[in-house]
């Protein structure tokens, strides 16, 4: 099994950053992909930004630009650092790991807000 623990939410100005980590424990070396999603109040959980073993990465239209998606291999963590925050950014901030050679299995983190103001 996979555990992940996200941190590094709060609440910050439009124009702001914040660098939100999700730290992953366990069967660590099935982890073919980390994944970034987010659900806002009355959406859809949208991904925004993935990042793969092989270190290719995806994001989210909403985000390119803005957002960077990293890892560090050697401590089992993805980052998601985000500039230039926008109020549409308020979202509740999922970190999901795909494990598996097929991706069988998937695990999820506890979630992590982030609150942007105007």
């Amino acid at each position: 099994q996979v555990q992940l623990v996200e941190s590094g939410g709060g609440l910050v100005q439009a124009g702001g950053s914040l660098r939100l980590s999700c730290a992953a424990s366990g069967s660590t070396y099935s982890i073919n992909a980390m994944v970034w999603y987010r659900q806002a109040p009355g959406k859809q959980r949208e991904l925004v930004a993935g990042i793969t073993s092989g270190n290719s990465t995806n994001y989210a239209d909403s985000v390119k630009g803005r957002f960077t998606i990293s890892r560090d291999n050697a401590e089992n963590t993805v980052y998601l650092q985000m500039n230039s925050l926008k109020p549409e950014d308020t979202a509740v901030y999922y970190c999901n790991a795909k494990a598996g050679r097929r991706y069988e299995y998937q695990y999820w983190g506890q979630g992590t807000q982030v609150t942007v103001s105007s």
